[in-house]
């Protein structure tokens, strides 16, 4: 069994990933959605609407810790969304590498 990555405070670990979520937290739960094999487009929707979004953001949270091998529980999961859904969705877009290919094509540019 491992931990995150990242704690839930290490929002700025990758401030790139810390600015897209502040600003626009549909864009980075849907990318996390999708490193877990969800659709990007409805999570990011589902992130408006305000319960759905925390059931389904504790759904995402259980399929990453699932696959991590993560320790925790529905009913932890579900709180953290609730009192610190941003940091939650930076340390979860962290932890998949929600933003690889973005990153790469940043790289590629900033060599040219």
């Amino acid at each position: 069994m491992a931990d995150f990555q990242h704690g839930l405070c290490g929002c700025f670990d990758n401030c790139c990933v810390c600015i897209v979520t502040y600003f626009v937290p549909c864009y980075t739960a849907g990318k996390v959605a999708e490193k877990v094999g969800e659709s990007c487009v409805l999570h990011a929707i589902i992130c408006i609407c305000p319960l759905v979004n925390l059931i389904c953001r504790t759904i995402i949270r259980g399929k990453v810790r699932s696959q991590r091998n993560i320790p925790g529980s529905a009913l932890t999961d579900c709180c953290v969304n609730w009192f610190c859904g941003v940091c939650a969705l930076c340390q979860e877009a962290q932890e998949v590498n929600a933003f690889d290919q973005s990153m790469a094509i940043e790289q590629d540019i900033d060599r040219e």
